[in-house]
């Protein structure tokens, strides 16, 4: 059971010697953690001097290793504090002040700070620090309470670098295999939660859509009906690929409106568990209208909580190539006008790749694959475009616009 922080009783401030003990214990814990393996993102971290560097995304998905990597790479000496520790519970801002003197007596001058985030007014004290002269490193898993704050208090202070669970590449490395057909299949299953992809326990990743759930969005969010908020994640989990609205979760799950149910989306989104693709068109408030596809942050999360009866490997494998494509580009869409198409990737304003997806091709669905990629192709003016199957290699002309037909392993 969790509990909301309240603030209109007696502050207990923490002693300026018990914050420090918290710091050397937790630095301690971190100097013998397994480094892990060397994540891709770790050559594209900036060295930032008047900016602050936030590492965004999904909870368990490696943030903390990356920060460990990343200070055994360039800040050995660097000062580290977890928020989420349960010692600094009665963390206020307050206590900021206590913390600026255990800070002073590390002579340290580049600061890590895991969730911060849940602290009232953690900007203000980053940005002080900055001015300081200060660099500082934060990871969060709420993009709402990061952007929030971002946004006002340190607009053009900061650059945001997202993490994702492991991709294919490194889940084959660290499994020590090569890509094929097989590794794929079982990337599918396993999906890439680095504490997963090690012990395999499913307990994990029912945990950990259940931590998600209630610390990340019914705690700070305050979200009395913690039931309904389950039934509708497990819901959206178990039919990744297909197309949802707010009028219809409405009327499905029971809910008084559907402002309720797009604010339980907007959290299930800014807690990086769900991602949701608007259909492309040049009309914004279509855009909004139109339904909406859902993708979950990793395949191994929804083998473990779907309620599916059957395996719809077809979905999963759509589901992982959203996640291939939503590493690089923020802005993707769906096409959808006398055909459809799965993908369309957008970068500075203008269409550079549409992609369709296709488990297994065949006589039955190649017409109708064929046609959603041409189409989209005609539309956005492009030369060719790509078909990604599980294992299978192939190309179509027609009308001057080829289909590259690519496997899955090779794509990724």
């Amino acid at each position: 059971m969790y509990f909301i922080k309240q603030h209109h009783y007696i502050c207990a401030m923490l002693l300026q010697s018990a914050i420090s003990q918290i710091v050397k214990t937790q630095r301690d814990n971190l100097l013998q953690k397994d480094p892990g393996l060397k994540r891709e993102a770790l050559k594209d971290l900036p060295d930032l001097l008047n900016h602050a560097l936030i590492v965004s995304g999904v909870r368990r998905c490696g943030k903390s290793t990356l920060l460990f990597q990343l200070l055994t790479k360039k800040y050995k000496n660097a000062f580290y504090l977890n928020f989420e520790d349960t010692r600094l519970y009665d963390f206020e801002r307050n206590d900021f002040s206590r913390l600026d003197e255990v800070i002073a007596n590390s002579n340290s001058k580049v600061l890590f700070f895991d969730e911060i985030q849940i602290i009232e007014e953690w900007e203000r004290y980053v940005r002080q620090k900055l001015d300081e002269g200060f660099k500082v490193v934060i990871t969060g898993s709420n993009a709402s309470l990061l952007s929030r704050e971002l946004g006002t208090k340190l607009t053009g202070r900061h650059i945001t670098k997202e993490l994702f669970p492991f991709s294919y590449h490194e889940f084959c490395s660290y499994k020590k295999s090569h890509p094929h057909e097989h590794t794929l299949l079982e990337y599918l299953k396993k999906g890439g939660f680095p504490e997963y992809v090690k012990s395999e326990e499913n307990d994990i990743l029912n945990n950990l859509l259940d931590d998600i759930l209630v610390r990340d969005i019914a705690v700070r969010y305050g979200v009395r009906d913690v039931k309904t908020l389950k039934r509708l994640a497990l819901y959206l989990v178990s039919n990744v690929g297909k197309l949802i609205t707010g009028n219809r979760l409405k009327t499905l799950f029971e809910v008084g409106a559907t402002s309720t149910v797009m604010e339980y989306l907007s959290h299930l989104e800014y807690s990086y568990l769900l991602h949701f693709v608007p259909k492309f068109s040049f009309s914004l408030r279509k855009q909004l209208v139109n339904p909406r596809k859902v993708y979950a942050i990793d395949t191994g999360l929804i083998s473990a909580n779907s309620a599916s009866f059957t395996e719809d490997l077809g979905r999963k494998f759509e589901n992982l190539i959203f996640l291939h494509l939503r590493r690089k580009n923020k802005e993707i869409y769906y096409f959808s006008e006398k055909h459809e198409c799965d993908f369309v990737v957008s970068e500075m304003g203008a269409v550079s790749e549409v992609v369709q997806v296709c488990f297994d091709l065949n006589q039955d669905n190649m017409d109708r694959e064929l046609s959603g990629l041409f189409e989209a192709l005609e539309f956005f003016n492009l030369k060719s475009g790509t078909i990604v199957t599980l294992n299978q290699n192939d190309h179509f002309v027609k009308n001057g616009l080829t289909a590259s037909i690519v496997p899955g392993y090779k794509y990724l």
